[in-house]
């Protein structure tokens, strides 16, 4: 069997059909398919009833002992090509600048691996003695604290999955000509995942803010001293002194000891690797704030502290630079997030934009959480155009690319929350588009 097609057997029905571009499975096919599979899995016998012929020698794997396991599991290596991709901006100068974007194409479902979580420093990953680092909260506060890393481990932790995401994430989706590259690539300054670590709430509450205090100024331990003014609003009240990630220490990328995180906000405000929290009387105006990280406006105006990330979903299969296996029904998936909290619709058009339908979420509907949704399509061989389209349970509803476009100055770079499209061809090629 090659590798393009693909073997279905259903406990109880005729032996296995081969389904084939030239041999596609039809909408009664499809349905029956998954009611009996979701029937076999409740008896518990999926995979039991396949015939015998199907399997009569063993494979060679079955033959030899396996690998033992190691100290740290890794993917299979038949997934090597399941990586993020690399961006040095300077590599003569400054090699730490730059990216690494998640491949969200190749996931299925809505946690990120944390060696695949996206990566964007300013001037490199510190190398950070968990033992000399420290964390001083002061400012006008009544009592400066200093806190070790393990000073921090002994406070009450909480749990949660959240997203993150660049500012820039999609900003290539901004150039004059649509580039014709991965979804990973071109959206992938986007992942979620699990973040473990005290309110910061507690600690400003054991330090005791003096009257005035509506600002923090957070600020990294990396070379380039990133640092983010944060109202004070938001710090008493999701964000979080991140300790751990998926279940374990976070990863140096990710800010190792301890960073800010600041639910919902752009990626640039989480401060990694963080040693001080000034509390002030208004922002700071720093350089990470001032130089970047606002929009121009059409009108010559340009928006500041514009930290929530705006409603927005992605298509990630079939994205660009992939193929469909022939006509008949396929499953079009992606990826929904809001800074605003829980997505509650995705829509999916596959007439670019001329009719929606709804799509069905799938998995944990968190706040500031990514969602899955799913679409049965049928295609018929013809040229199409796909989207998606999210909404948040404040009613913000992402917009139309032109729409976006409309709003905002030809420079702009960040917060691109439009309507990706992805033009599906005759062939069943499908290649990045401006509808």
């Amino acid at each position: 069997m090659t590798s393009s097609s693909r073997r279905y057997t259903i406990p109880g029905s005729d032996p296995a059909r081969l389904v084939t571009s030239a041999n596609p499975v039809g909408r009664r096919d499809f349905l029956r398919t998954g009611a009996a599979i979701a029937s076999a899995a409740v008896s518990g016998v999926v995979g039991a009833a396949v015939p015998a012929r199907a399997a009569e020698s063993a494979a060679p794997w079955q033959k030899v002992p396996g690998t033992p396991a190691g100290a740290y599991g890794q993917p299979s290596e038949f997934e090597k090509s399941v990586t993020r991709h690399v961006i040095r901006a300077y590599p003569e100068i400054a090699p730490g600048v730059g990216s690494t974007l998640s491949p969200i194409q190749s996931f299925h479902g809505t946690i990120t691996p944390s060696g695949l979580h996206f990566v964007r420093n300013h001037n490199g990953t510190p190398s950070i003695d968990p033992a000399q680092h420290r964390l001083l909260i002061h400012g006008l506060v009544k009592r400066p604290l200093m806190f070790t890393v393990a000073a921090l481990s002994r406070y009450p932790t909480i749990t949660r999955t959240y997203f993150i995401e660049c500012a820039g994430n999609s900003g290539r989706n901004l150039a004059p000509q649509p580039q014709q590259i991965s979804a990973g690539v071109l959206h992938g300054l986007i992942s979620n995942t699990e973040w473990t670590g005290i309110p910061l709430s507690l600690l400003l509450e054991e330090a005791g803010l003096e009257p005035g205090a509506a600002w923090l100024l957070a600020e990294g331990a990396d070379s380039a001293s990133m640092s983010r003014s944060v109202p004070m609003e938001k710090a008493l009240d999701d964000a979080m002194i991140a300790l751990y990630q998926n279940g374990e220490r976070l990863r140096p990328d990710q800010g190792y000891p301890v960073r800010l995180f600041l639910p919902g906000w752009e990626g640039n405000m989480n401060v990694k690797w963080l040693r001080r929290l000034k509390v002030t009387d208004g922002p700071t105006h720093t350089k990470d704030e001032t130089s970047k990280y606002t929009d121009p406006l059409r009108d010559g105006k340009a928006l500041q502290f514009t930290y929530e990330m705006g409603v927005k979903s992605v298509i990630t299969q079939p994205s660009s630079g992939m193929k469909l296996d022939g006509y008949g029904f396929h499953e079009i998936s992606g990826m929904a997030w809001s800074g605003a909290g829980r997505i509650r619709r995705v829509e999916v058009s596959t007439d670019g934009g001329t009719t929606w339908k709804d799509a069905a979420l799938h998995g944990q509907q968190l706040s500031k959480s990514v969602v899955r949704f799913r679409f049965p399509w049928e295609w018929n061989g013809a040229p199409a155009v796909l989207q998606s389209r999210a909404t948040d349970e404040k009613g913000n509803v992402q917009p139309a690319r032109a729409v976006w476009l409309a709003r905002y100055a030809v420079d702009a770079r960040f917060h691109n929350n439009s309507i990706a499209s992805w033009e599906l061809g005759a062939d069943g090629s499908v290649k990045n588009v401006y509808a």
